[in-house]
Formats: C-alpha cells, sequence, structure tokens
C-alpha cells in the first residue's frame, strides 16, 4: 500500500524517539551527576505533567529535542558539534509542521529523513539504518514520477518546426488572455458502489478515505479532476460541472468516490497521494464540504423516501435539498418535490447558502428511462427531468463555490449495440442519455451558429489580446506574406485555394490561428451532434492554446499539426464529440509516449528533426476523425500538407512521413490520394495480431527460420560440409574433414556463461550419440546471439502474418490496396528477415586447447559483413588462424617437432592425419588433402633436410631401415588412409648416407678376390638386370582456365597462389601469364562502354586490343 510523505516524516521521528532517549537520558542522568543540572530543571522543559513524570526515556521525539535545545550549553555541546545543533533545531520545525499536520513535498520530506538520518548517526544509534531505508524507498518513488514524467515531456514537449527567416514566433507577437493561458479547462473521469460508502456501508477499502486513498493509483487524469475541483472549491477556478464518460484508472464511480473522501474533512496529508494534488491546486488545506450523492438506480421515481426525521421526498431535487441542508432547505423547495416541478433559481442560492458543496449524481439514466411522458409518479414525468438537469447544471455553474459531477454511460448511442441496451436500457434509455448528454455537455444555452469569418474574431477577442502596436501588425502580415508565398511557389503541393491573395488575408484575420484549423472545426467537426460551432471552437482552442503556450510553442503560427493531442487536456475536448474508443486510437497511432509517430521520428532522423510523422498524424486526425461516418472519408494529402508545412521546410519530407504512416499505422486507412483514421484496425492490425498469435506457435517460426538458414548455407565457404540445426551429437557423423555445426534458435549464445549454445556445442563435440567423439578438431559451431534473436523472431513471425493474410486475401475480403498494402508489408518483413538472419547468427564457437595437458577453452568470435554465413564464418576462421585450407611443409615440421607427433623416427601418414582431425592443440585443418598437401610439398622441398622430412614406403623392422626412402622428389599420396611413412631428416639422411657409403665400399668377389667398383668386372660375373634409365623431368608447364567474368578479381588470386606461386617458387623458372579476354555484345556496345574499355585498355598497355562490328 502506498504511503504518503506525512507518514514517512511520522516514521522517522518515531525512528528519532527510539534512537535520541537512550542518549538523552544518559547524558542527562551524567550532568545531574555531576551538578552541571538538576532533575527540576529538566523537568521544567516539559509541558505536559504526565510526560515530565515519566523517565527521560519514555518521552516523545519533541520533548528530547527541546531537551536538547535548551540544555544544550550545559550537556550536549561536550558531545555534539554547531552542526548537530543546527540539525536539533531544524527538526523541532519538521516535527512542528507533522504535528500540525501541514502537507510535505518529496523534497520536504527528504530533507526531514535526512536531518533524523545524520542526527541518529552522530549518537551511533542503529535507527539510523531504517531511515536510510526510508530514505532509499523515498527516492526510488521519486525517481519512478520522474521517470514518468520525463517520458511524459519527451512527447509533450512543443514540436519545432524548421521555419527560418525573420518570422517571430505568435507568442511574441499576441498574448492569450490571463484565464486562457493560466488554463481553466479539467476533464477527468473514475468508478465503485458509491451509494454504499455514502450509507457508511461496503469495505473498508471504499468507506474508509484514507485506506480508499492507500490503494487508489492516481492517474494523470484523476488527478487533474481532483485538482480541479479543489480549486473550484477553494482557490476559484476549475470546471463547475464535470461529466464522466470514459474510464481512465478505476472508472466512473471510482472518480466520484475519490471526490467524496477528498472533501471528508480528512486532512490531506493523511490521504496518499493528495500532497501534490494540493501543491498543483495552489491550496494548503480543504474545507469539509457538504456532500450530496444521487444514484438513480438506488432511489424509485415511484415510492417516497422518508428520511430519519419524518421528511417524506418524492424527487431527485427534493432528495438533493434534503441532504444538503436537512429539513431547513428541503423546505423551500417543498412545494416543487410535492408538485414534481423543476425548482428554478432556489437551487442556486441553496448552493450558495450551503457552500461549499459537492453534489455527485450516478446512474441517471438508469432513474429518468422509469418516468413516464405523463406526471403519473411521484418523482414528475420525463420531460421534467432534464428541465430540471438544465436547472441544475445553470444554477451550479453560477454558484460560487459548488461543484456538480454527473456520470452518464460511456457507450456509442449510434450503433444501438445489445451492450448498449444492456447498460442504457433500451430505446427509452437511449433517448434519456442523448438528453442527458445534450443538456451536461452544453452547461449554457445555445445561441445562433456563427459563419467562419466571424468565428475567427470570437475566438480571437475571447482568447487572445487585442493587437494594438503597429509593430504587431507588421509582424502578423510579414507571416501572412510568407505562407502565402510559399503556397503560391509551391502549388502542386497545397489546395488550389492557397494560391489566391484572399487566402493571405484569411491568414491574417485567424492570425496567430492558421485558417486550416477553422476550415476543419467549422466544416468537418461542427457536423458532429454535440459539436457547438462557437462554444465548441472556443472551448477546443482555449484548451489547444493554453498547453502550446505552456510548451513554450516557438511557430509563427498555430496550425493543425501543432495542436498538442498529447495533452490529455486537449485530448478529452477533441474526443468528448466523437465516440469513447477514439482514445487507444489516439494512443497507437496519434500521438502520445508510445505512439508510433513518436517512435518513427525517433528512429528516422531525417523526419524526426521536423517532427514529420507527428505532425502529420495530427493534421490527418484534425481533418478526417467527424468524417469516419461520411460517405467521403479522410483528407487529401495536399490538405495534410497545408496542416503541418510551414515556409522554409520540404514538403517533401511530410510525403515521406505519411507514405511510411500510411504502411505502419494500424488504424490510419488510404484510398487514393485520401487518408483517415478510424476506429476499427487496418489490415496491419490483422497481421499484428496474427504475429502475436504465432508467439504461441513456436514450431512455425522455427521451421521458417530453418528454411532460411538451409537456403543460406546452401553457400558453404571453405567448409567442406555443414550441419544445419543438429538436434543432438548423433545428427553430426565423427568424420576426418572439417564441419560447421550450425545450432537451431533454440540454443542462443550469450557472453553470460553456460549459455545454451555453449551447452549444446559442448554435448555435440564430445560425443556422438551414446559413444565419444573421436575427431573434436574437425567441429566448428554457429549460433544465434541471444539479444538479437528476439528482433530475427518478431521479423519472421510478422512475415508468415503478411504471408497468411494474402493466402487468405478472399475470405477475409480485402480490398485492392488492402492487398497492394499486405504485399508491400510481406516484401518489407521478408527483408527484415533476411538481413536480420546474419545479424543474429554472428557468433562462432570454436573449442581450443593451447597444448595437451591444458582444459578445453570456447573462444567466441563475432561475425561482420555481408557474404552467406558460411563464407563470413570462414573468412573469420582463417583470418584468425583457426582453420586452415593450405598448411605449409614447414609449420607441419615444426607441429611434428612441437607436441611431438612422431612415433620413434616416424610417423605414418595415417596416423597423421588422424591427430589433427583428434586433437583440439593441433591446427584446424580444412581436410586431409590439405595434410596430404603439405606432406607431398614437405616432401619434394630441396631443402627437405633441414626444413621439412623425409618419405618412405614402410619400415623393414627386421632390416632396420626404410624401404622407398626418399627426399626432394614429388611423391603420389592416395588417400587419407595410405600406409606410407613421414620419417625424420636425420633419421633419412643417416641411412641414405649409410647406404651411399655402402655403395662406394669393395666387395668380396665368388673366388675370394676383391672389387671395386669402376674395376673390370671378374670372370663370369653374375647376370644383373641393368637399371632402368632415369625418367626425364618435366620442363614445361602450360594450363588454360575460363573464369567467372563476376569474379575476376577472386579467382584469378585464387590461381596465382595455388598454381603461379608454386611455378615460379622453382630455381630457374621463367613463367608467362596471359589473360586473353572475348566479350560477344549481341546489341552492340555503347559509345560510352567503347570509349572507356578502350582507354582503360591502352592504359594497362594491352599488347593487342579492339571491337569488332561484324
Amino acid at each position: 500500500m502506498a504511503i504518503t510523505n506525512f507518514d514517512r516524516v511520522g516514521k522517522a521521528l518515531e525512528l528519532l524517539k527510539t534512537g535520541l532517549a537512550p542518549f538523552v537520558e544518559r547524558e542527562i542522568k551524567s550532568a545531574i551527576a555531576a551538578n552541571a543540572l538538576s532533575m527540576q530543571k529538566v523537568k521544567g522543559f516539559v509541558d505536559d505533567p504526565i510526560l515530565a513524570g515519566k523517565p527521560i526515556g519514555e518521552w516523545d521525539a519533541a520533548a528530547l529535542l527541546k531537551l536538547m535545545w535548551e540544555t544544550w550549553n550545559e550537556v550536549f555541546r561536550k558531545t555534539l558539534g554547531f552542526a548537530e545543533r543546527s540539525l536539533v533545531s531544524e527538526i523541532r520545525d519538521w516535527r512542528n509542521k507533522w504535528a500540525h499536520q501541514e502537507p510535505f513535498s518529496s523534497d520536504d520530506a527528504y530533507r526531514a529523513l535526512d536531518s533524523a538520518g545524520r542526527l541518529l548517526t552522530a549518537v551511533s544509534a542503529p535507527q539510523s539504518d531504517e531511515i536510510e531505508k526510508v530514505k532509499t524507498e523515498l527516492l526510488r518513488v521519486r525517481f519512478d514520477e520522474q521517470a514518468r514524467g520525463e517520458k511524459r515531456k519527451s512527447a509533450g514537449t512543443a514540436i519545432e518546426s524548421g521555419v527560418t527567416g525573420n518570422l517571430k514566433p505568435w507568442r511574441e507577437v499576441v498574448m492569450p488572455h490571463e484565464d486562457v493561458a493560466s488554463g481553466r479547462y479539467q476533464q477527468a473521469e473514475f468508478a465503485a458502489d458509491l451509494w454504499q460508502v455514502h450509507l457508511g456501508q461496503g469495505t473498508p477499502e471504499y468507506r474508509d478515505p484514507v485506506e480508499f486513498f492507500r490503494r487508489t493509483y492516481l492517474t494523470e487524469s484523476l488527478k487533474a479532476m481532483l485538482v480541479g475541483a479543489v480549486r473550484r472549491l477553494t482557490v476559484g477556478g476549475g470546471d463547475p460541472v464535470v461529466q464522466l464518460q470514459t474510464n481512465f484508472g478505476g472508472g466512473k464511480t471510482h472518480s466520484m468516490l475519490a471526490l467524496y473522501h477528498l472533501f471528508s474533512g480528512i486532512a490531506p496529508t493523511e490521504l496518499a497521494g493528495i500532497d501534490a494534488v494540493m501543491s498543483a491546486a495552489g491550496a494548503s488545506t480543504l474545507p469539509t464540504a457538504r456532500r450530496v450523492v444521487l444514484v438513480g438506480n438506488k432511489i424509485s421515481p415511484s415510492t417516497p423516501s422518508v428520511k430519519p426525521d419524518g421528511t417524506k421526498v418524492y424527487t431527485l431535487w427534493g432528495e438533493l435539498a434534503w441532504q444538503l441542508g436537512g429539513k431547513k432547505a428541503f423546505a423551500r423547495i417543498q412545494a416543487d418535490d410535492e408538485k414534481a416541478t423543476s425548482p428554478g433559481d432556489v437551487l442556486r442560492e441553496l448552493f450558495n447558502e450551503y457552500g461549499p458543496c459537492l453534489i455527485l449524481i450516478d446512474e441517471w439514466v438508469a432513474y429518468a428511462r422509469q418516468l413516464h411522458d405523463q406526471s403519473d409518479l411521484p418523482a414528475g414525468g420525463f420531460e421534467t427531468q432534464f428541465t430540471f438537469a438544465q436547472v441544475l447544471t445553470e444554477s451550479a455553474k453560477l454558484a460560487k463555490n459548488c461543484l456538480l459531477v454527473i456520470s452518464l454511460p460511456a457507450s456509442d448511442t449510434s450503433g444501438h449495440s445489445h451492450s448498449d441496451d444492456v447498460e442504457v436500457g433500451g430505446t427509452r434509455g437511449r433517448e434519456a442519455l442523448d438528453r442527458l448528454r445534450n443538456v451536461v455537455g452544453r452547461v449554457e444555452s445555445s445561441w445562433r451558429p456563427a459563419s467562419a469569418e466571424e468565428g475567427f474574431e470570437i475566438v480571437r477577442r475571447r482568447l487572445f489580446q487585442p493587437l494594438s502596436d503597429p509593430a504587431q501588425f507588421k509582424d502578423r502580415d510579414v507571416v501572412a506574406r510568407a505562407f502565402a508565398e510559399f503556397y503560391r511557389t509551391q502549388q502542386a503541393e497545397f489546395p488550389p485555394e492557397c494560391r489566391e491573395a484572399e487566402y493571405e488575408q484569411r491568414i491574417k484575420m485567424a492570425y496567430p490561428i492558421h485558417p486550416e484549423i477553422f476550415d476543419r472545426l467549422y466544416t468537418d467537426w461542427s457536423t458532429l451532434v454535440k459539436f457547438q460551432r462557437t462554444r465548441g471552437v472556443l472551448r477546443l482552442m482555449a484548451v489547444v492554446i493554453h498547453s502550446l503556450w505552456e510548451k513554450g510553442d516557438r511557430n509563427p503560427l498555430i496550425l493543425p499539426g501543432n495542436v498538442a493531442i498529447d495533452d490529455p487536456r486537449v485530448q478529452s475536448e477533441l474526443t468528448r464529440y466523437l465516440s469513447d474508443n477514439w482514445v487507444p486510437v489516439i494512443e497507437k497511432d496519434v500521438d502520445g509516449p508510445n505512439s508510433l509517430p513518436l517512435k518513427l521520428d525517433s528512429e528516422l532522423p531525417n523526419l524526426g528533426k521536423f517532427s514529420a510523422c507527428r505532425r502529420v498524424a495530427r493534421a490527418i486526425y484534425m481533418g478526417s476523425a467527424p468524417t469516419t461516418a461520411a460517405a467521403h472519408k479522410g483528407i487529401e494529402d495536399r490538405r495534410v500538407k497545408l496542416g503541418c508545412v510551414m515556409p522554409g521546410e520540404s514538403p517533401a519530407v511530410f510525403g515521406d512521413a505519411l507514405r511510411r504512416m500510411a504502411g505502419a499505422a494500424t488504424y490510419l486507412y488510404q484510398d487514393g490520394p485520401h487518408y483517415w483514421y478510424s476506429t476499427q484496425p487496418t489490415v496491419t492490425k490483422l497481421a499484428e495480431d496474427r504475429a502475436e498469435q504465432l508467439k504461441r506457435e513456436p514450431d512455425k517460426v522455427s521451421a521458417e527460420l530453418e528454411k532460411r538458414l538451409r537456403s543460406d548455407l546452401a553457400r558453404t565457404g571453405d567448409f567442406p560440409r555443414i550441419h544445419p540445426m543438429p538436434q543432438s551429437g548423433a545428427d553430426v557423423p565423427d568424420d576426418l574433414d572439417a564441419r560447421l555445426v550450425v545450432l537451431g534458435v533454440n540454443h542462443p549464445y550469450s557472453k553470460e556463461g553456460n549459455s545454451a549454445a555453449e551447452m549444446a556445442a559442448k554435448a555435440i563435440l564430445e560425443n556422438r550419440g551414446n559413444t565419444p567423439r573421436l575427431y573434436r578438431n574437425t567441429l566448428v559451431f554457429l549460433a544465434a546471439d541471444k539479444t538479437r534473436l528476439q528482433d530475427l523472431d518478431e521479423a519472421a513471425r510478422k512475415h508468415l502474418a503478411w504471408e497468411s493474410i494474402l493466402a487468405e486475401q478472399n475470405n477475409l475480403n480485402l480490398s485492392p490496396f488492402q492487398v497492394t498494402q499486405a504485399e508491400t508489408q510481406k516484401t518489407a518483413a521478408d527483408s527484415a528477415v533476411a538481413a536480420r538472419l546474419p545479424e543474429t547468427y554472428q557468433w562462432l564457437l570454436v573449442p581450443v586447447q593451447s597444448t595437451p595437458q591444458a582444459p578445453v577453452a570456447w573462444e567466441a568470435l563475432r561475425l561482420s559483413g555481408t557474404d552467406a554465413l558460411a563464407v563470413r564464418a570462414s573468412k573469420k576462421l582463417r583470418t584468425d588462424e583457426l582453420y586452415l585450407t593450405s598448411f605449409a611443409p614447414t609449420r607441419l615440421r615444426m607441429e611434428l617437432d612441437r607436441v611431438p607427433l612422431w612415433r620413434g623416427d616416424h610417423v605414418a601418414v595415417k596416423q597423421l592425419v588422424e591427430d589433427f582431425a583428434r586433437y583440439l592443440y593441433l591446427p584446424r585443418l580444412k581436410s586431409s588433402v590439405v595434410l596430404l598437401n603439405a606432406i607431398r610439398d614437405g616432401v619434394a622441398l630441396l631443402t627437405w633436410g633441414h626444413d621439412s622430412f623425409a618419405f618412405a614406403d614402410s619400415h623393414d623392422d627386421d632390416a632396420g631401415r626404410y624401404r622407398g626412402l626418399r627426399g626432394g622428389t614429388m611423391v603420389a599420396l592416395a588417400d587419407a588412409h595410405t600406409p606410407e611413412l613421414v620419417v625424420k631428416p636425420d633419421v633419412a639422411l643417416k641411412q641414405m648416407d649409410a647406404e651411399r657409403a655402402a655403395a662406394d665400399t669393395p666387395t668380396a668377389g665368388t673366388n675370394g678376390t676383391s672389387v671395386k667398383l669402376g674395376d673390370a668386372p671378374p670372370a663370369n660375373p653374375p647376370l644383373v638386370p641393368p637399371p632402368p634409365p632415369a625418367a626425364a623431368k618435366p620442363k614445361r608447364f602450360h594450363g588454360t582456365v575460363v573464369l567467372d567474368a563476376a569474379r575476376v578479381g577472386r579467382d584469378a588470386s585464387r590461381i596465382a597462389e595455388e598454381v603461379i606461386a608454386h611455378l615460379a617458387g622453382l630455381v630457374g623458372a621463367t613463367v608467362t601469364v596471359a589473360i586473353e579476354i572475348e566479350a560477344e555484345i549481341p546489341s552492340g556496345a555503347p559509345d560510352n562502354v567503347v570509349r572507356t574499355v578502350t582507354e582503360n585498355s591502352r592504359t594497362l598497355k594491352f599488347i593487342s586490343q579492339g571491337f569488332e562490328r561484324e
């Protein structure tokens, strides 16, 4: 439950008393013991003899503070300083204000709490911690209020235009009358069982004023109504008659209960939230008003009510008089009550005599609909009731301090729906409601409708002080001329009448209000039954001007686009003439802190610079809201621009804003050049609802995203294979080649640690199904960002929603415009998904291990770029050397020695392939082919003895030698399972040297003689086949390749790295590379292309080039 600032200060004083008492008692006793003070003198400081007879530890905060102040020099200055003495003095003042029940603002309450806490801290009292908690809570409440205020302020500040030049703001040329500038037009609403509370019955939360306000959140609209009521019954101002129709916060009767309890005589300091109401109203105290409660469905028109004093009451006015002043007041209108005739001016006299008074009338329609046309009931006839309503409202207005609040059903009677009949009561009820609304809404008698030109002057004279200084007329004329010239130079952007000279004169006559506002009010709004041509314009424009004046509007004219519809007072005036369901339309699509126009302006700087979307939305609402039931709906786009564009601004900017609004708004319709708001949602709303419904069908969204992922992953980049969205490790084979595993949307990544992506990746890395995974160094993982996944999900749901709408366009009976709109929105949503998919799947999770003994760690790499996901992933991995598509033999030698990977003096190629696929501390290779190429290139190096390794077919364990040992030559490797060996170079050289030496050593002949190589062979030598002639090495290479014309740079770079570089690296090799270009152009090359290609070819030193005509 909410607590007031008054309660907070009271709690602080209680804590102060508890914490201060032991200290004060201790110090006083010490002073008495030292004969510095006598107990008699101490008790003399207490006015209450009962309190004086108690121990000091039981004294209240006021007595303790007074004792400290009076005995400061004798006692407390020894332990406390001047700062603490000042705190004692200050807290005494706060305590006196609290005792006199004065209201506390948040600033005052915080200061009192802070001072009490500081004093308790000075005496080391533990209660200072409790006060600190109260302070923290108060700061939180203040912060929440400020945050709400800033949010309202961001949407509620005056809109600045892009006007340049010497056009003065209207506020510097003309001044509103004081009552307009100060603002006196308030409206708000509320609901509960008012009659039960009036009888003293019901539950405490409704019956007890303190408890009621503790449980009631004061909305801005309710607070505004209470402020107006306080002003009306205290300082003056505020509406004398308030009609409650719409439900803000607690409903109609709840609002009445708030008023009922506010003037119950309870001190405002005891009512939560009323401090701010009192401050806004400029009042310090509240009167105990005489309260009258009339609830139509609790009073029978056919049965007289007998009061405790014996008074018999027949009519509503009799009940009103008796509640107001008892038998004495009732006697004044007893004759009218008995005859059931409406009273006259006696009501005003009663209101003045028994004022201040508060009259609350609820369920009047329920009472009136029971009356008959003939006066055959004690309460009178049907007609008499509305005569009484008019007398009542006029009397309340003329009385000095009377507030009349009337509640009427907030239903749209034009449709006469079944729900209306239930609330209003059929035909009779609707008739009573219409007539009561007309009477209460008008308050004053109507007069002859004024013409538009008369309306200009009426409004100007009533709302503004007259222009008297010639400089004012000059400034006005300069503004009128600037607007007229602007309309003439931009004729295609504005209606035809704007270019006429007469329009400039109209601007002068209407100044500082743009004629378009009057045209809309007198042409469109005046067609509404409830809208009075002159008084309605006056009421509306008074609120508009007050709002703009209050916000510091500095535009040269007040255009429809400047009408602050986000201001609750303006909004109330604009909706009171329309059906009650316009408020959500305004809040969502027209104006307000959470409205679409404000959102678009904040997202698009070129529009936000001029608040273009908000101004467009306001202009459309002002021009279209009254026309929703008309045959020709809406306002033309040129008239929208007329209502918001000013000299110095580009109409095209507002045209762009109009197009964006039409594409995104829920309640904005378009038919050709005409735009209008409706209370029925457009197809956009239908799409929003379907997108929201898809939140409960995540499988459909996941299937759509999976389909798009698979399409994107068709471009595999440098990965031999990709595994999209595996359900478990069993879906990812345990192979030798590297793979990219793309985790599903249900496994997003976040930096918080132990994210779903990391957990899923670890599970797949460690196991394939129920068996441990062997080849772990082949896997890297791509995961979605947890935060951005929400945006992707939203875009996908919107796309599916629009797709479903188009699929059902015949069943939904969509108009051609709506079909076009749906197709456009589907395309936009499709583009949004395509754009957000790579933005979402931006995390590469790479398992790494620095040494064989180190634990496995996960490195998260953020992807960027515009390529396909797999292409971006492979590029990033290559850049960071976490994924190799080529492997230098020298680096392979380093890895063989570093780990080491040798098994003795050699290692099998097959084993080496498995090692690189298994162990995370080794480089991650694209495939076994990369390793086989590195082995082949390493064996072929001329410097293999130093930089790489040798190669052997096998090892003869018995002879202790390698078969087919070779180095510095090309070798052929069939596949990753080849049985050949990679041999340590020093071991290979040792064997080769030994075999070479053995070849140079003489061998024994058959008869015991020695034979050296080169000597004549012995007789009868053994038959040995001659060695085959050495194979001639290839000495020339030639190759031809056709490149993709769209990707020549990429392919040429790859050819240079993988072919040309190997040839150019051979000693003595001469490599020539020629590029031959041939283009067939069936339609012929344009002259500019011929000229560009010819000039560039010469610059690039082509040996030959030219175009041919045949």
